[in-house]
């Protein structure tokens, strides 16, 4: 009976072949050591990025087509190719590492010409570029009286200060030693709470402007920080030369001293400083809340000021007889020329417009980012002056700093605000209202200038405080800062960041503000400046744009919203679409059911009409209004009970 053979054993101890081998064994698939390897060659490649280890010493082996060809020509050729670190032919060195310092990132030589070379000194000959091989240039001569970058950048700097708007007026300054209740008396006088209060010493630190209103004439009004002359620290001697700055404009003068306290060596020697300007001068004894103490007043007369009021900032005592004083001695005021009035050829069409769609006196710009960034020196670089303080202490300026500037026949108000930070951070009163502070006046702008600094990179900060004008409906341009530092003038050895590859880390985190224009500068140097206000000027008049219900429906018909990956529980029909007001753009969809809008929906219907209509800059905001709904106030029929 014949037996059917066994097989062979899969894993025997004799060998299966004739030639003797020993048989394989079997191999177990380990995926955790695999990881764990491809997690160490990315961490020696970023050591290697990072300079903490050597390069490799081996070459790399040419391709098959190079082969043949010499070896000169390889090395000729290999220059021209790509890098690694450069993050173009390598996915392992494109990782959008966001959150990482600008060094930390994949880097390569720098292209644009406006952060090239410092331009020669002007009278030398500017050496002519040798032609490309194989394509013949003849060289372009320097064009006389053609300004260099650096040239034209501050012949920019010259005219931007004689475009600066001087208001008309009788200008009152207010000024003392440290917590006197200087900026009290400011907020008492023009009504508002522009200046911030707190016990703390020294929290006024730049010019503050506003204007007080007294017997139907107005008049400038300047709060100063606390002035010590003989302090030498960088900040006091700011504050003084800001003072300083606004004495020479001043009309009239009021110092400010503290009624509760002794008279001090300051106060003597402010007072001495003040008569020598030869100003209308008035001293205002602070915090005499009750009549009894109006006897400790007059030992201020030692100052040597004639006009002595005792008055009372936080209670409003007295102030009527100073403002009396002072708009006695304050020259009249020049009436405003008005301009006629222009009748709108489009009136007649009878168009409903809203508040963004009149004529405008100015447009407010909000300086906001993360503290020093270089806000308060894009300020001085575009007004042309040394308008707000500039230090390398972080939270110099507290209090928002505006200035007024005409540019191309458009009046803009910058202003420049308190930088922002996380409520952890914030330790002093002060810190704490100069965010609030800066909070608000950037609700108050039409748009915001969103600083980021390039040697840090994108933050989680920079992404929340454009968050903050993304969700308030303030129109954003991002203004890359200190671009100079981490290109030609670095000083770390490594190679010049890349501007393409800057921006896409700076988009893959601020996802939401894909509307946003970047613009890279160095304010210090002053490159790149001219082009701030320019994209100001653009994506303000984006942001008034009105669009025709004739236009969006042909724009409607011509859209296909199958593309529109939408849930089928998320789906709308719309029947037409409005625009309902600007400033930010805001249309009405009406569609067969008052339900909300899905967010890619949302996003794709934002995305077709920024290709057909623009709105560079500005956010656009939906609402969805069913058809059948009744107005506000209408019952949509007889109720049931």
């Amino acid at each position: 009976m014949n037996k059917r053979a066994r097989p062979a054993p899969l894993y025997s101890r004799k060998p299966r072949n004739s030639t003797g081998e020993p048989p394989l064994k079997p191999v177990k698939r380990n995926r955790e050591g695999a990881k764990k390897t491809k997690r160490k060659v990315a961490a020696k490649w970023k050591a290697i990025r990072r300079g903490h280890a050597p390069a490799p010493d081996h070459q790399p082996q040419p391709r098959a087509e190079e082969r043949n060809r010499p070896r000169a020509a390889r090395q000729s050729n290999r220059a021209s190719r790509p890098s690694p670190y450069a993050g173009n032919d390598r996915k392992s060195t494109q990782r959008e590492t966001s959150l990482l310092p600008v060094e930390d990132r994949p880097q390569i030589q720098d292209r644009d010409e406006s952060f090239a070379a410092k331009p020669p000194t002007p009278g030398r000959p500017v050496p002519a570029k040798p032609p490309r091989p194989g394509r013949p240039v003849p060289a372009k001569p320097r064009m006389p009286g053609r300004p260099s970058p650096g040239e034209a950048a501050y012949a920019w700097t010259a005219q931007s200060r004689r475009s600066r708007v001087r208001l008309d007026g009788p200008v009152l300054a207010i000024v003392g030693r440290p917590n006197v209740g200087k900026s009290t008396l400011f907020n008492r006088l023009t009504g508002s709470r522009r200046s911030i209060v707190g016990d703390e010493p020294g929290i006024t630190r730049d010019r503050i402007y506003g204007e007080v209103s007294w017997q139907g004439r107005t008049a400038r009004l300047i709060d100063t920080g606390g002035i010590v002359p003989d302090d030498q620290a960088q900040i006091p001697a700011e504050i003084f030369r800001q003072a300083r700055t606004a004495l020479d404009e001043a009309d009239a003068i009021i110092m400010v001293v503290d009624g509760r306290s002794e008279l001090a060596a300051p106060d003597l020697d402010l007072a001495r400083l003040l008569i020598k300007t030869g100003k209308p001068l008035f001293l205002a004894v602070n915090k005499i809340d009750t009549e009894s103490m109006e006897a400790a007043a007059e030992n201020f007369r030692r100052l040597g000021i004639r006009n002595l009021i005792p008055i009372s900032s936080e209670h409003g005592l007295n102030i009527g007889d100073l403002l009396d004083a002072v708009f006695a001695v304050l020259p009249p005021e020049t009436p405003p020329t008005e301009p006629e009035e222009v009748r709108d050829e489009e009136a007649g069409d009878d168009i409903h417009r809203t508040h963004g769609e009149f004529a405008q006196h100015e447009t407010r710009v909000a300086i906001i980012g993360r503290p020093n960034v270089g806000k308060s020196t894009l300020l001085n670089a575009l007004t042309g002056s040394s308008r707000a303080i500039v230090s390398p202490i972080a939270g110099t300026t507290r209090d928002a700093v505006d200035e007024m500037l005409r540019y191309k026949d458009h009046e803009l108000r910058l202003i420049d605000t308190a930088g922002i930070r996380r409520k952890g951070k914030t330790h002093l009163m002060a810190e704490k209202l100069s965010v609030v502070m800066a909070r608000r006046h950037l609700e108050a702008a039409d748009l915001a200038l969103l600083v980021i600094d390039a040697t840090e990179g994108v933050t989680a900060s920079d992404a929340t405080i454009g968050g903050y004008a993304h969700e308030s409906g303030r129109s954003v341009i991002i203004v890359v800062n200190k671009w100079d530092l981490v290109t030609r003038a670095r000083t770390d050895g490594k190679p010049p960041a890349d501007r393409a590859i800057f921006e896409r880390q700076l988009r893959s985190v601020l996802k939401y503000l894909s509307y946003a224009p970047v613009l890279f500068i160095s304010a210090t140097e002053g490159r790149n400046v001219p082009r701030v206000l320019d994209t100001v000027l653009r994506v303000a008049e984006e942001r008034r744009k009105r669009v025709s219900t004739g236009q969006m429906n042909r724009f409607l018909d011509k859209v296909d919203f199958q593309r529109a990956s939408v849930p089928i529980a998320k789906r709308i029909r719309i029947y037409y679409m409005t625009q309902a007001a600007v400033a930010p753009p805001t249309f009405v969809l009406f569609t067969d059911r008052d339900v909300k809008l899905h967010f890619s929906f949302e996003r794709f219907l934002e995305n077709q009409i920024r290709a057909a209509f623009g709105f560079e800059g500005t956010p656009i905001w939906f609402k969805v209004r069913a058809r059948n709904e009744a107005p506000a106030g209408k019952s949509a029929g007889p109720s049931r009970k």
